[in-house]
C-alpha cells in the first residue's frame, strides 16, 4: 500500500475535484478486497467501512461511528449491521442506529445518524455512489458496452499510483504519447509521430481523435458521463495478439488521497466461442505481462512529475482534449458548489 498524506487544496473548486465530484458512481476497489471481515478504505475524501452480510451482499458506511467517531470497520458484523467496538453501538447498512447498549432508548437510538453508501459489484470491482447524504435510491450505474455487453470478454487491471488521479485522466486523454512513450510496444509501434486532432461531441461526452489516422496506434480517446465518468480507447492488435480485432480499454480513476490514485483498467475484446477461449488463454499467458509493461511506463512518467506540473505547462494542439476535459470537470465542480452554496459566488 502507498503511504497516504492528507492535504486539502485551498481553492474550493480544486478541493472538490481533488476529493472527487459528488453524486457519481466510482469504482473503489476490486471485489476481492472485501472478504469475511470488514475493511476500511480511504476513498473520495472519506474513510469507508465495507463488509458482507451472511449472504455475501456488500454494504458500506462511513467508517465513523455516530457516537464518538470510532472506526466501525474494527467492529463486529451482525448481518446488515456493524457493532462499534468502542461502545457497542449498532449501525445498520442504511445508516440507522438500531441499538445503543449503554443507554437504551436515548435520542441516538433509531436515528439515521451515520452516512451510508450504495454499492454495487460489477465486472470484478466495487462501485460506490459518492453522496453527502443518505439516499434511498441512487441513479443507475451505466457503463460502456465493452463491459455491459455479453459480446465482449474483459479482464480487470487494478493498481494504485502516486499522484493526483487527474494526472492519470490527462494521460489517457493524450493519444499522442503512445507513439513516443510506448513506441517499443507490440501494439503501438506504428503510426505518424505528428498529427492534427479534433474534438467530436457525443451524447454523453466527447471523443478526442487524430485526423486521418484510425486503427493504426492509440488514435482516439472518449470521455463520457453516465452517472459515472469513464474513458474508453482502442488499440489495434497484430495477428500475434490472437483473434478478436481491436483491443479496447475502459478506464475509471478514483482519488484515494491527493497524492494517491486508484487506477482501474478493463481490457476488452469482442469475441465468443473458441476465439474467446483462445484470447483469454493468450492474455493470461503472454499478453498480460506486455500490457503491464506499457502501464508501468505510464506510472513511472506520472509519478516523477511534480505535483504542480500542470501549473507550469505550455500546451499545444495535441492537448486540446486535456483542456476540454479539465474545463468539463471544473464546470461540474462549479455547478455542485453553487448548488450547495446558492448565495456564494463560485469562480
Amino acid at each position: 500500500m502507498i503511504p497516504i498524506k492528507i492535504t486539502t487544496a485551498a481553492d474550493p473548486v480544486d478541493a472538490l475535484l481533488q476529493a472527487g465530484l459528488k453524486n457519481l458512481w466510482y469504482p473503489i476497489c476490486p471485489s476481492g478486497f472485501v472478504a469475511e471481515r470488514p475493511v476500511s478504505l480511504r476513498r473520495l475524501g472519506r474513510k469507508i467501512a465495507l463488509w458482507r452480510d451472511a449472504a455475501g451482499k456488500l454494504n458500506a458506511l462511513e467508517d465513523h461511528c455516530p457516537h464518538r467517531g470510532a472506526p466501525l470497520s474494527q467492529g463486529v458484523v451482525l448481518g446488515d449491521r456493524l457493532a462499534c467496538p468502542y461502545h457497542g453501538v449498532e449501525v445498520r447498512c442504511d445508516g440507522t442506529v438500531t441499538k445503543v447498549p449503554g443507554s437504551p432508548g436515548c435520542k441516538l437510538e433509531g436515528s439515521r445518524a451515520a452516512l451510508a453508501f450504495h454499492v454495487q459489484e460489477r465486472h470484478g470491482a466495487v462501485f460506490l455512489f459518492n453522496s453527502d447524504a443518505n439516499l434511498d435510491t441512487p441513479p443507475p450505474l451505466e457503463l460502456p458496452e465493452q463491459l455491459e455487453s455479453d459480446e465482449y470478454s474483459s479482464f480487470l487491471c487494478y493498481t494504485e499510483w502516486k499522484g493526483d488521479y487527474r494526472y492519470v485522466m490527462d494521460n489517457v486523454m493524450d493519444p499522442m504519447h503512445g507513439i513516443f512513450l510506448h513506441k517499443q510496444s507490440h501494439s503501438m509501434a506504428q503510426g505518424e509521430s505528428s498529427a492534427a486532432f479534433q474534438i467530436r461531441p457525443t451524447e454523453t461526452g466527447f471523443v478526442f481523435e487524430k485526423q486521418g489516422q484510425r486503427g493504426i496506434n492509440f488514435d482516439w480517446t472518449e470521455w463520457a458521463s453516465t452517472n459515472v465518468h469513464w474513458m474508453r480507447l482502442e488499440i489495434p492488435y497484430p495477428k500475434t495478439g490472437g483473434p478478436g480485432g481491436g483491443f479496447h480499454i475502459v478506464g475509471l480513476y478514483t482519488p484515494i488521497a491527493p497524492d494517491v490514485s486508484a487506477v482501474f483498467h478493463w481490457r476488452c475484446r469482442k469475441l465468443d466461442g473458441w476465439q474467446r477461449d483462445t484470447w483469454r488463454f493468450l492474455y493470461k499467458n503472454r499478453l498480460e505481462a506486455r500490457h503491464w509493461h506499457v502501464l508501468e511506463q505510464d506510472r513511472v512518467m506520472l509519478e516523477q512529475m511534480e505535483p504542480d506540473a500542470n501549473q507550469r505547462e505550455n500546451l499545444y494542439q495535441h492537448d486540446m482534449g486535456i483542456v476540454r476535459l479539465r474545463r468539463q470537470l471544473k464546470s461540474l465542480a462549479c455547478e455542485q458548489l453553487a448548488a450547495a452554496n446558492p448565495h456564494k459566488a463560485v469562480a
